[in-house]
């Protein structure tokens, strides 16, 4: 009899996974619309605009899109060293606290950038994506992604077909799943595509509140008056409870 998955660590629940999504979506949409129509999180389109500018040799021009691409490879770099040094058995916090954190602080500085240094702001924003795309790689035991939504779409529409064609309860699960990830990425491209209207530069603030939220969520709440907290991820296990497994 089909049992539904529950996440085994808080970074691994469907909460978790919509807070970041929605982040991501808020981040693509901020750079796109306040700082010069760089995507922040999907680099094909920027390699691909990178190329068509070399074809037609205007270096400067492909210069603004290598940057993104180089400050995403340094991010996912950044979030293997990160995982390294700081993968710990802590019974409070995880090592994936120290990347909510990193970008958290990166994106408040970001938001204090003028629009003359946008390509700084573009890469700082694209280094905080791949960090976070890299450490967040589960959700509920399924491969996904918080930054950009080809890889989710393609699950859930697989995951649709094989519903569909044998009723299997696990495939519906992970068809709505995938669904709500990719809508919260979508809400939060809207939130961000209309604040950037009224707030300019200081829309990508309110990625701040919502990845620190994500990280009091994966905290190992003690307290029994707090231990809600830590119910409302939905995971198995806290955060902090670290298996055997090197890739955790």
């Amino acid at each position: 009899m089909y049992r539904k998955h529950r996440a085994k660590q808080a970074s691994d629940s469907l909460l978790i996974g919509c807070l970041l999504s929605a982040s991501g979506g808020l981040q693509d949409a901020y750079t796109y619309n306040v700082r010069g129509q760089v995507y922040a999180n999907a680099q094909t389109g920027n390699i691909v605009l990178m190329g068509q500018n070399l074809a037609h040799g205007d270096w400067m021009e492909a210069g603004r899109y290598l940057l993104p691409v180089a400050a995403f490879a340094l991010g996912i770099y950044t979030a293997e060293a990160i995982r390294h040094r700081f993968h710990t058995r802590s019974i409070v916090t995880h090592w994936r606290h120290s990347i909510l954190l990193l970008e958290t602080g990166v994106l408040a500085l970001v938001a204090f950038l003028p629009q003359s240094l946008n390509f700084l702001a573009n890469f700082l924003v694209s280094f905080v994506c791949a960090i976070q795309v890299e450490s967040f790689r589960q959700l509920e035991g399924n491969a996904y992604a918080t930054t950009m939504c080809i890889g989710n779409l393609r699950s859930c529409v697989e995951n649709l077909y094989y519903w569909r064609s044998t009723g299997d309860p696990e495939r519906r699960h992970r068809t709505l799943i995938y669904g709500v990830v990719i809508l919260f990425f979508m809400v939060g491209a809207a939130v961000g595509g209309k604040l950037s209207d009224s707030f300019g530069q200081w829309t990508v603030l309110l990625c701040c509140p919502i990845l620190l939220t994500a990280a009091v969520l994966m905290l190992r709440i003690r307290n029994r008056h707090l231990r809600f907290i830590t119910l409302l991820s939905g995971a198995e296990e806290d955060e902090a409870i670290v298996t055997a497994d090197p890739e955790d």
